[in-house]
Order: structure tokens, then sequence, then C-alpha cells
């Protein structure tokens, strides 16, 4: 996927075939196949933003000042 805009094109799609075609086919149920989509795209999209939250939670790592006397 890729990334936010893969993960609501996946829902887009799918809910484009569920709900506004009315194809048929012999061995494929577009229906079903536009469920999983919407459906994979929906834990795309829950899986990026806890990636994304964590990111933002953990900002900057502390900055360590380190002082050196080389004292003879």
């Amino acid at each position: 996927m890729g990334g936010l805009g893969g993960c609501i094109g996946l829902i887009v799609v799918g809910a484009i075939l569920t709900f506004a075609t009315d194809w048929e086919m012999q061995s494929v149920d577009l229906d079903l196949v536009g469920l999983i989509m919407m459906a994979v795209g929906a834990i795309g999209l829950a899986v990026y933003t806890s990636v994304l939250k964590r990111r933002r939670t953990m900002g900057a790592l502390p900055v360590v000042e380190e002082h050196r006397r080389d004292v003879i």
C-alpha cells in the first residue's frame, strides 16, 4: 500500500465495486471482492494512523550535553 492515500483508495474502489456496480461474473463475486477491499483499506488505515501516532508521541530524542574536561 502507498500509505494513507493507498488505504483510502482501497476503501473507495471497494465501495464502488460493492455498491455502484451491477456487473455479473461467473466465477467472481464482485460484492465480496469490494467488501474485502474495504476491510483491507480500513485495517491499513488503522495501522497507518497507529504508527503515525506513535511517531508523533516519541518526538525528538533528548539532547544530552557532555562537558569534558581533560585535566592533566
